[in-house]
């Protein structure tokens, strides 16, 4: 692995988003020296923002990538309304905001200072934690069906080259009645993902929105054609080892064995991914950490 490097983060930057109702606010963090940065654009879980995720974020810029994290509508920090018009689509509308970033990237190359002319713009990837998990894999294929009409648009972009997908909802149809009635948005088909993904999941993370156990968070493995790998992390629920943030309420499964483990593998699959490092991939885990986590491919 890279030795680690300083990082610069700047927040907020702000992209201008007609009718959206809010401009679209983001974080970006890069190591303070090196060119040719492969871009990682990052999408936080339901209700969170751009100023989470350090754990990982940083980690990733401090090994060479750039970081875009981006403030979705429903986090807690903009505020909605339950009866606001824009919630119903509120799952649309991160994609959106995430096409949003790639388009502007430039100009927000240009905001950081010291950052213009360092981001290489073919090495692209996407992450997502929990219901951001369901975002980024849009980009890589992944379709969200209208539970009504069955319609389902393909909103992958050929910018993004890979993904990395952390505790992923699985199939809507095995969501419970009361969580399909209050999220319809849930609802994932993967058998249009075809762009290469890491899918990560806790043995332990099981969703109450679902019927089924953890194994619900491999869908995204299992049901998907594209070249993939699962990160099966042991002991961790849904903050897989505290990657929200440093002593955050939601991190239920703190523990910096999984997380080191976690941002290892996830740093090795994106080099591997992007191109930086053919050799990063596949990824063997010591004696130890085979105790900590499992990796399988397809």
């Amino acid at each position: 692995m890279p030795e680690s490097i300083p990082v610069v983060s700047v927040e907020p930057l702000v992209v201008p988003a007609p009718g959206r109702g809010t401009d679209l606010q983001v974080r970006v963090s890069a190591p303070v020296h090196g060119g040719g940065l492969p871009v990682v654009l990052f999408a936080h879980g339901y209700g969170s923002s751009h100023h989470a995720y350090h754990p990982l974020t940083d980690y990733w810029a401090a090994h060479g990538f750039a970081v875009v994290q981006p403030t979705f509508l429903d986090s807690r920090t903009v505020g909605l309304e339950p009866g606001d018009p824009r919630v119903p689509g509120i799952w649309r509308s991160r994609v959106d905001d995430l096409r949003r970033v790639l388009d502007d990237l430039g100009r927000l190359e240009a905001a950081v200072p010291g950052l213009r002319g360092r981001l290489d713009p073919g090495r692209i990837a996407v992450a997502g934690h929990s219901f951001g998990g369901q975002s980024a894999g849009s980009l890589l294929g992944l379709r969200v069906p209208d539970r009504r009409t069955g319609d389902a648009e393909d909103l992958s972009d050929p910018r993004v080259r890979a993904g990395v997908l952390l505790a992923t909802a699985g199939s809507g149809a095995d969501l419970t009645p009361e969580s399909a009635e209050r999220f319809p948005f849930i609802n994932p088909d993967f058998t249009g993902m075809r762009a290469p993904a890491l899918i990560v999941a806790g043995d332990r993370d099981d969703s109450p929105l679902s019927l089924r156990g953890p194994d619900w968070m491999t869908d995204a493995y299992r049901l998907s054609p594209g070249p993939k790998s699962l990160l099966t992390l042991f002991g961790a629920e849904h903050s897989l080892g505290g990657i929200p943030g440093y002593e955050a309420a939601e991190t239920t499964d703190e523990n910096p064995a999984v997380l080191g483990l976690l941002r290892r593998t996830t740093l090795a699959y994106l080099r591997w991914a992007l191109g930086v490092d053919a050799a990063a991939w596949p990824l063997t885990l010591t004696g130890a950490e085979s105790g900590v986590g499992h990796i399988e491919s397809t």
